[in-house]
């Protein structure tokens, strides 16, 4: 019985340094593996971290370059631009091209910061050695799918661009986009906002936007008829009619409003009863419906001082009715 104690006590001695053995075999192996591959360890390393601070960098002076480019040009546009209608209008130009810099700039940084980010992510897989070819390809697939089934969200991306690449319009003009008549308050890459004439708000999709009118572009023409009696001196009524759009073009606000002296352009119909004088004025962007009737108001005013009266279609005086 105690030569087997002894036997026993050997084999576990001997299973002891067997498994010491080991693993100082293990960790020698560990420590050589490790040895031969902390270079190739290391140099990774340093080349993600030299990636990622490149595109850090890259990505901040492109997007500062566009900030500096987008507010050069604004600003070079504001400096060239003709003021035309006064100082009131001018304003509105500047802060409409301003809110349109400023998106044009936002989409520009958006677009380079996901080239640059994109390529850098790319870029670090490979280094990992990842093999890129089924990623790309699981990512060209989704991106079909993905923009086949959204092609509507798509082209109205697309179309907003375009509509704020080609200044079409701005935030603050009044546009009749077919469907929908009204001010611009916001152009969003996939929905522009319109303020109706009863307070409504329309939220049209660029992409179902045929065709657009901006009736705040350039100038406007308000256009007044005037119907006197067939007998009346056109010569006395169309200097009654010029000395009234003299005083209106003097007196404020209209002095900034009008772009031009009010026009007497001429007989537009003769009947046996009466004949209608055209009255037309050019004026700022948005300001031809008030001006219009202003114009007509001033125009009655003084006809009735000047003795005129004016008649309905019917050829009858509008003061007997």
């Amino acid at each position: 019985m105690l030569y087997a104690m002894r036997d026993r006590n050997a084999i576990t001695a001997g299973d002891a340094a067997d498994a010491v053995d080991d693993v100082e075999r293990h960790a020698d192996e560990a420590a050589g593996w490790v040895q031969s591959n902390w270079e190739t360890w290391l140099g990774a390393g340093l080349r993600i971290v030299l990636i990622v601070l490149i595109a850090l960098v890259l990505r901040a002076v492109v997007r500062r370059t566009i900030t500096r480019l987008v507010t050069r040009m604004n600003r070079n546009t504001e400096e060239g631009a003709a003021p035309g209608g006064g100082f009131g209008s001018l304003l509105i130009n500047a802060e409409r091209r301003r809110q349109r810099s400023e998106a044009i700039g936002s989409v520009l940084r958006s677009v380079a910061s996901f080239l640059i980010l994109g390529t850098a992510a790319l870029t670090v897989l490979s280094v990992l050695s990842i093999n890129l070819g089924p990623l790309l390809a699981s990512a060209g697939v989704a991106g079909v799918a993905i923009g086949f089934g959204a092609r509507n969200v798509v082209m109205d991306v697309l179309t907003g661009m375009f509509i704020l690449l080609e200044d079409q319009y701005g935030v603050g003009d009044r546009v009749d986009c077919g469907e929908a008549v009204g001010t611009v308050l916001e152009i969003g890459l996939r929905v522009t906002k319109l303020r109706g004439d009863d307070g409504e708000i329309w939220y049209v999709r660029n992409g179902e936007i045929k065709r657009v009118g901006n009736l705040s572009q350039g100038w406007a023409t308000a256009t007044v008829d005037v119907q006197v009696r067939a007998n009346e001196d056109l010569e006395r009524v169309r200097g009654v009619i010029t000395d009234a759009g003299r005083e209106l073009a003097a007196s404020a606000p209209w002095d900034e409003k009008l772009w031009g002296p009010v026009e007497v352009l001429g007989l537009d119909t003769v009947t046996m009863e009466s004949m209608t004088v055209r009255v037309s004025v050019r004026t700022m962007p948005g300001a031809a419906p008030p001006a219009s009737r202003e114009l007509r108001w001033r125009i009655k005013q003084a006809l009735d001082a000047a003795g005129i009266q004016l008649v309905d279609d019917a050829g009858l005086s509008l003061e007997k009715r």
